[in-house]
């Protein structure tokens, strides 16, 4: 085992070309910050901070893939290992800069991850505007 959390949250993270070490802080406040975790009133009113949330990343290229044309995924516009890795690396320590609990993955290894999706809730967050098609 690699990597073990308690509540809290998996974060499946991708690097596409053209990520920045801008684009890994931004998404690591977004993570600490958004408010995803129901109040006693059950309403989503909670942070990760909030809440002192654990938090697994995986690093996950195949979320970049590219399924537009014929039966293969394309991969192209993931970053290549040698610029998603510290990119992945600087992620995590921004997260871990919370003091939260921090666990990840093997970069680049084949994986098994077990989710246990305490409620209906998986969201996508980015740190640029998808182009429009």
């Amino acid at each position: 085992m690699v990597g073990s959390i308690g509540p809290g949250l998996v974060i499946l993270l991708g690097v596409a070309r053209g990520d920045s070490e801008k684009d890994a802080l931004y998404l690591a406040e977004r993570v600490l910050n958004l408010r995803i975790f129901a109040d006693q009133d059950s309403k989503f009113n909670l942070s990760a901070l909030d809440t002192r949330a654990d938090l697994l990343v995986v690093s996950q290229f195949t979320l970049l893939a590219d399924t537009e044309k014929g039966r293969r995924p394309s991969f192209t516009d993931a970053a290549p290992p040698d610029l998603a890795e510290p990119l992945c690396r600087r992620f995590v320590e921004a997260l871990r800069a919370s003091g939260l609990e921090v666990e990840t993955g093997r970069f680049g290894a084949h994986m098994m991850v077990e989710i246990h999706n305490d409620g209906p809730v998986t969201l996508w967050l980015e740190s640029k505007k998808p182009a429009v098609k």
